[in-house]
């Protein structure tokens, strides 16, 4: 038995093949890519495959074993933003092709576990906070429509006999990931006005991509029970609070700038009509809501927890961003040097 990871070369992907290389597990990453960005190659208990999930031809090299578990994190994310015209297609062909194809490789080799990551996006806008499993599902975009669709999916194949444990995160942070948090510190750094769409009164909440991974963990020892989770932190921060919290850690002049929601949006909706994106519909268009998930379910079915609030999250994140800001000086300094060198 191994445990084979669609995406596996990504974020999540890496962090949980460290965790069963840890437990003495096999581990087979399915992915387009194999760049090593997360350090997850070292071990003779990782083996690799080049393939893509839209192309189901690509799925035929793939060794199975009786009771192989199957994790599904291969996906197209919201960063960098694509041209308006060209999100539907890219997300779906991406998200539910890619979805099926797995499915459809797994009902044909007689595998049934699996563990799937999909998103809080799929509910829109805030109805009820928190927002619990039973949330109503409301995309507000392409990204959040095709994981929608995706749920759908997985449904049918559960009502076939399979195992699907599901999990809806909040915005995953951690170690060698930025995304769309790099913005934000290069302001911190400069000492320029962070602006925040609406008042910064409602609360912000993330996930740790540590956390994400000891969810499929707890899912696997738990039975690979067929049900939806969120998973987020607990007892999220105001915006305001988490944007003070790193000013002060940047030792930053900034200042926190609230704008009005609706003209904010509006702006940002023109600047993508033409093709100008400075942020993704499905980010903007909620950044003024409190859009905090209730993870009990996971808590009483799974028996996980989170272990990391959100402040120490984005702290972290923070210094990152900030370590990787000194190595890249150091290469340049010593480009420059060198080129220095060759000129004498």
């Amino acid at each position: 038995m191994k445990h084979i990871i669609f995406g596996g070369d990504g974020f999540l992907g890496t962090e949980l093949t460290k965790m069963l290389v840890a437990s003495g597990e096999r581990v087979l990453i399915c992915d387009e890519n194999r760049t090593d960005k997360f350090g997850s190659y070292d071990s003779p208990k990782v083996d690799y495959l080049k393939m893509d999930v839209r192309v189901p031809s690509t799925f035929d090299d793939i060794p199975v074993e009786e009771d192989d578990i199957v994790y599904h994190f291969a996906a197209r994310l919201l960063v960098p933003i694509l041209p308006f015209s060209e999100r539907p297609d890219y997300f779906w062909q991406a998200l539910y092709v890619g979805t099926e194809n797995v499915l459809n490789w797994m009902q044909g080799h007689g595998l049934c576990k699996m563990v799937y990551y999909t998103t809080d996006m799929v509910y829109g806008h805030t109805v009820e906070n928190p927002r619990t499993e039973d949330h109503p599902c409301v995309p507000i975009g392409p990204y959040g429509e095709a994981k929608y669709q995706t749920e759908l999916l997985v449904d049918k194949y559960r009502e076939q006999g399979f195992n699907i444990t599901l999990f809806r995160p909040r915005l995953i942070i951690g170690h060698g990931r930025l995304g769309i948090l790099e913005k934000l510190f290069k302001l911190v750094d400069m000492n320029l006005p962070v602006p925040t769409i609406g008042n910064g009164k409602n609360h912000y909440q993330f996930i740790s991509v540590t956390d994400c991974a000891e969810a499929c963990r707890a899912a696997v020892r738990a039975g690979l029970p067929n049900g939806n989770y969120n998973l987020g932190s607990s007892n999220p921060p105001t915006v305001n609070e988490l944007l003070r919290t790193l000013i002060n850690e940047a030792n930053s002049k900034s200042i926190l700038l609230p704008t009005p929601a609706f003209a904010v949006k509006k702006v940002l909706a023109l600047l993508d009509r033409f093709n100008m994106p400075i942020m993704d519909p499905e980010q903007y268009l909620i950044a003024d809501e409190t859009c905090v998930l209730d993870c009990s379910k996971a808590k009483r079915e799974l028996g996980w927890e989170p272990t990391q609030d959100d402040t120490t999250m984005l702290l972290l994140a923070y210094r990152d961003y900030k370590a990787g800001q000194s190595r890249e000086a150091v290469t340049d300094n010593v480009d420059c040097a060198v080129v220095s060198k060759n000129q004498h």
